[in-house]
């Protein structure tokens, strides 16, 4: 008896073993056949509530070439992080009720990180925790101060290279004055906010940006805070995001603002599509449609395709 149970060992343990290496190669196969994955949010016209919307609504185009979508889902799981310009007018920690409660109305499945902006790096104030409540305490005045000067969205860049894993929805909240101080420049050809676009498309990484005032008098001259505000817009729109502004002036209430984008939170999916990014990767303009009436979408201006294995 226990030389039969010795000989059916090592052929229980091959099966199981079989069985195993089986299962990894479906889920490397479903993972190689859905190629690209990008984060679509979709907004009801007229703030409006959009319909809820299933594979079979959806169609994606590159060009006029209509490409067949893997797969179409929800996805609970979301890492937000709330990234605070460190040269804001300190009088904005008065919003800071509205961002605690932002924080804390958001869904258990949430990850939320808090950092500053300062010096063109994202010093961590929290990382991600699923507890908000000790997200929140994170909260700051912010310095104000001239060492907090430089460009911000080196600031975003250097957030994003050090983002957790890739994979899920990922969103960046991020309170500034858009004002580089590095670069300028009055265009919207600005080096370091390219940068981070691309980074933050390789990632799927929306950026949500809200402008608040600095607190420098050089940042508050109408050329300079259009041009930044423009760029706020860039950095918003190619992420798949959008840009919250009120004037020139900071809001009287950012509620508003968080309220909106924790709505446009909750309206998002997860699309993956076949794709051949060569043996380098590279990245490739898509569009999303729908014939459902009301329904419009917020995508990354570029996706990046991985490179073929």
């Amino acid at each position: 008896m226990n030389r039969s149970r010795r000989s059916m060992l090592p052929r229980s343990l091959a099966a199981l073993a079989l069985a195993f290496a089986t299962s990894f190669c479906a889920v490397q196969a479903r993972g190689a056949d859905a190629g690209t994955t990008t984060t679509v949010t979709a907004v009801g016209k007229k703030n409006a509530t959009p319909p809820e919307l299933k594979r079979d609504d959806i169609q994606l185009f590159n060009g006029k070439e209509r490409l067949q979508i893997a797969d179409w889902r929800r996805e609970d799981t979301l890492r937000l992080a709330i990234l605070i310009d460190d040269s804001l007018d300190p009088a904005v920690a008065n919003q800071w009720g509205d961002l605690k409660e932002f924080i804390l109305s958001q869904p258990s499945s949430t990850y939320i990180a808090v950092a500053y902006g300062r010096n063109g790096a994202a010093v961590i104030a929290q990382d991600f925790t699923k507890d908000h409540e000790l997200a929140s305490k994170a909260l700051r005045m912010p310095l104000g101060s001239a060492g907090a000067i430089s460009s911000p969205y080196l600031a975003v860049l250097d957030f994003v290279k050090r983002w957790p894993s890739p994979g899920g929805r990922n969103s960046i909240l991020f309170i500034t004055s858009g004002t580089d101080y590095f670069h300028p420049d009055f265009n919207l050809q600005n080096p370091y906010l390219d940068t981070a676009v691309s980074h933050a498309e390789k990632a799927n990484i929306n950026i949500w940006t809200v402008y608040s005032p600095d607190n420098f008098h050089r940042g508050r001259g109408f050329f300079r805070v259009s041009n930044a505000q423009s760029l706020l817009a860039k950095l918003s729109e190619e992420t798949g995001a959008e840009t919250y502004s009120l004037g020139f002036g900071a809001p009287v209430t950012l509620k508003p603002y968080f309220d909106e984008i924790s709505e446009h939170l909750k309206n998002q999916y997860l699309l993956s599509f076949r794709s051949d990014g060569g043996k380098k990767g590279k990245f490739q303009h898509v569009r999303v449609h729908t014939e459902q009436p009301g329904v419009e979408f917020l995508t990354f201006d570029q996706v990046f395709l991985p490179p073929t294995q």
